[in-house]
């Protein structure tokens, strides 16, 4: 199986090795046909802190590397 890659901006780098990425995903409700956005933070493996707050990322799923980090940073542009 495939690991999933999600596109998101950076809105946290305090951490060392490590950035919070906002994810956001946008879908039409069942019943009311109105487009809903929602949004889910991700803690992601930045292994050289290159990412700094506002930066568009991409993060691909990996292995556990901690308690809350499952995903590391595949590329970045600012």
């Amino acid at each position: 199986m495939s690991k999933r890659i999600l596109h998101g901006k950076v809105i946290s780098d305090a951490a060392d090795k490590t950035v919070v990425v906002r994810v956001e995903r946008q879908f039409q409700h069942s019943l009311y046909k109105k487009f809903i956005r929602r949004s889910k933070k991700y803690a992601a493996h930045d292994e050289k802190n290159r990412c700094k707050i506002g930066d568009s990322v991409q993060i691909q799923e990996c292995s556990p590397i901690s308690k809350r980090k499952r995903w590391v940073v595949l590329s970045e542009s600012g």
